[in-house]
């Protein structure tokens, strides 16, 4: 039976990493092989050790009732959130809020006339627009037509350029970030956690780890990129480009004023909210309730711009477009859910509890957390995704962490920070190709400018990390 046990879990594993490695559907291998483990689980005799689980009454379609379970069970918590944050997303680009906010927060930008000031900056203002903007490629794309070409015309080099633009989505603090709602939901189930809020989990244990290791990345930003650009002149390469032409958002004043404050607001409202409840004002409001608000003045905003509600109201369409659009994210949450559930019934999962109990009394704490992130290392830098590992050990952090005897913190914040922090340094990820086709560089010359802010935020946070969390 141990041989079994093990020898399937390897087998799973393996399949899982293959499928991540070559860019192939993780979901659906997730969805398969937790589906197959339970199977396995329940040939060996084991049922499917669920609790509460009501059998169909026919032994083979019990795993695909688990699946279903999860299903309503996540779209009950993390997946409903995940949806309304896709679809206010999405709605912000339709309106054009999106653009008009990069467009003003980067204008002071150009006053800044010191080729390697711009680069702490701009590496840091990229971040905040994450917030705007969560996808990395999809602020690459934005920025490389707006930033690029301010950058390029204060005299920074394209490789300079180009690699700040890569590592501008890493781990600003966000409480609508989908991997910080999945580890949230999954935390408020603990009884040392209890109905912990997402805002709660990134502005009281996220943002001490990830808001310094930015500003580490920003000073070693500063000098590597100054460090390559003489190297690569020493080598009597040239590192200037011609100037291109910046592409401007039109638009009033009163409508960029207004527009600018609306991707921003659902944030700006739960930061509100958690500052008042510091003062003893108890606002009891969710990601999704002031996702739903911002919405709606966003919807009054844009009746007012064209003075024509119906062409307000046609327009929201775009959101429930994009809660469309969100739901990959919701079936990888619910498939790596499954994938755990099959890896249970085998047994595995107490095997390994087993394991991190009898490294209690070793003092060695920090070697759980250290296997996490060199694991989310390797498939980062093989398959350039940096979300995917994180979603489907999420349901395993809680059990591995008591069993080992430490906080979840431990786990959950240095594992979530080094997948997003390393997909810059992956040169299959797809944010450095598509940077890489743009400014005409190849992936490697890209990583090259990437690899040393992002592997010295990657060693500062796991530090910082283990002294705050163990």
């Amino acid at each position: 039976m141990t041989i079994i046990m093990y020898g399937s879990a390897i087998l799973a594993v393996a399949v899982v990493v293959l499928m991540l490695i070559k860019k192939m559907d993780i979901t659906i291998t997730l969805f398969l092989m937790g589906i197959v483990l339970m199977f396995i689980a329940m040939a060996m005799g084991k049922g499917l050790g669920i609790n509460d689980f009501n059998s169909t009454g026919v032994l083979f379609l019990d795993p695909l009732k688990a699946l279903v379970d999860q299903f309503k069970s996540t779209m009950n918590s993390a997946g409903f959130i995940i949806l309304i944050l896709g679809g206010y997303s999405a709605y912000m680009s339709s309106i054009g809020a999106n653009q008009v906010t990069v467009s003003v927060l980067t204008k002071p930008v150009k006053k800044i006339k010191s080729v390697y000031i711009l680069v702490p900056v701009v590496f840091l203002l990229g971040n905040l627009l994450s917030l705007v903007v969560p996808s990395a490629s999809n602020l690459a794309i934005i920025l490389l037509a707006t930033l690029y070409p301010v950058m390029i015309q204060a005299g920074m080099s394209p490789l300079t350029a180009a690699g700040i633009i890569a590592t501008t989505a890493t781990v600003m603090p966000t409480p609508l970030g989908s991997d910080n709602v999945a580890i949230a939901t999954e935390l408020a189930k603990t009884a040392e956690f209890t109905n912990i809020s997402v805002s709660e989990y990134v502005f009281k244990h996220h943002a001490i780890v990830s808001i310094p290791t930015l500003f580490v990345m920003a000073a070693v930003h500063y000098f590597w990129q100054k460090y390559m650009d003489k190297k690569a002149t020493s080598k009597g390469e040239n590192i200037q480009v011609e100037l291109v032409e910046e592409r401007s958002v039109e638009g009033g004043k009163l409508f960029r004023s207004v527009y600018v404050m609306l991707p921003l607001l659902p944030i700006i409202l739960l930061i509100l909210a958690f500052a008042l409840e510091k003062i003893g004002i108890k606002i009891t409001v969710g990601v999704e309730v002031v996702s739903i608000f911002s919405f709606i003045v966003a919807m009054i905003c844009e009746a007012i711009r064209h003075k024509n509600a119906k062409k307000a109201l046609d327009g929201s369409a775009d959101f429930f477009k994009g809660m469309g659009g969100a739901m990959p994210v919701v079936a990888l949450t619910v498939a790596a859910s499954v994938f755990v559930t099959g890896l249970k019934a085998i047994g595995l999962i107490n095997e390994l509890q087993d394991i991190m109990s009898g490294m209690q009394a070793s003092g060695t704490g920090f070697v759980l957390p250290l296997i996490m992130v060199l694991l989310s290392a390797l498939i980062v830098l093989l398959s350039g995704s940096g979300t995917s590992l994180f979603f489907a050990m999420v349901p395993l952090m809680v059990p591995l962490a008591a069993a080992a005897g430490i906080s979840v913190l431990a786990i959950s914040v240095p594992m979530g920070l080094a997948g997003n922090l390393l997909r810059a340094v992956s040169p299959v990820a797809a944010v450095v190709m598509i940077v890489s086709g743009s400014v005409k560089k190849t992936p490697l010359e890209i990583v090259r400018r990437t690899s040393m802010p992002m592997i010295a935020g990657t060693i500062f946070m796991f530090v910082l990390s283990m002294i705050v969390f163990l």
